[in-house]
């Protein structure tokens, strides 16, 4: 017969002892790696839309201007 520990009045054989720190120490370690670590984004970054942005007539128009400067620029060159 194997031996037993007397905790909180009551005899605990060893065979039990070992089988609750197995089983503790295999729901611990289940509980980490299941519960921690980073979550992968639901979609990749590089699939996502870029906003939009509203862009008005003065805008479109510097812009014009400066792309006409730098061909002109170019051209002297």
């Amino acid at each position: 017969m194997g031996g037993y520990y007397v905790i909180a009045g009551k005899k605990i054989l060893n065979e039990y002892l070992a089988i609750g720190t197995l089983v503790g120490l295999g729901a611990s370690v289940y509980a980490a790696t299941k519960y921690t670590g980073s979550k992968k984004p639901e979609t990749p970054i590089a699939d996502k839309p870029l906003p939009t942005v509203d862009t008005t007539v003065d805008e479109e128009d510097f812009i014009n201007e400066f792309i006409k400067a730098a061909e002109s620029e170019q051209t002297k060159n």
